[in-house]
């Protein structure tokens, strides 16, 4: 197998405004893909102390949580809790449940899903959209 037989799971998405971290996340999320995730998010940390993000999950077929080091999942979760003000999640399945049972009482993040049909509306959330046909 050469890094042409498999396509990144996360893909940025432009969007109009520059504290916004949006993605796409397409089909099988693999541990290095994981971890690519979580170095894109502290560049965008280290740009913007507060950020939003959006996550669209298409044809989302799972993520490989067994190969992801327990560190850099507690390091990430840290890390969003301290950086993310709004997070809106596109698509199914909805994750954010699992998610919240992560987050301290009361979340610091707002959390919200959105089924794909309700995308207008995750983006009006956010005062945001996307830049060029995403």
């Amino acid at each position: 197998m050469n890094f042409l037989d498999t396509v990144p799971a996360i893909r940025r998405i432009d969007t109009d405004r520059d504290d916004l971290f949006a993605i796409d996340v397409v089909g099988y999320v693999s541990a290095a893909d994981a971890e690519n995730l979580f170095g894109l998010l502290e560049a965008a940390y280290a740009l913007h102390p507060r950020i939003d993000v959006a996550v669209r999950l298409v044809d989302h077929e799972g993520v490989d949580w067994a190969d992801i080091s327990d560190d850099t999942l507690k390091q990430g979760t840290i890390r969003a809790l301290e950086h993310v003000g709004r997070c809106a999640a596109i698509g199914e399945p909805d994750w954010t449940a699992d998610a919240r049972r992560f987050m301290p009482v009361p979340a610091p993040v707002e959390l919200r899903h959105f089924s794909a049909e309700e995308e207008a509306m995750a983006w009006q959330w956010l005062d945001a959209e996307p830049i060029g046909g995403q």
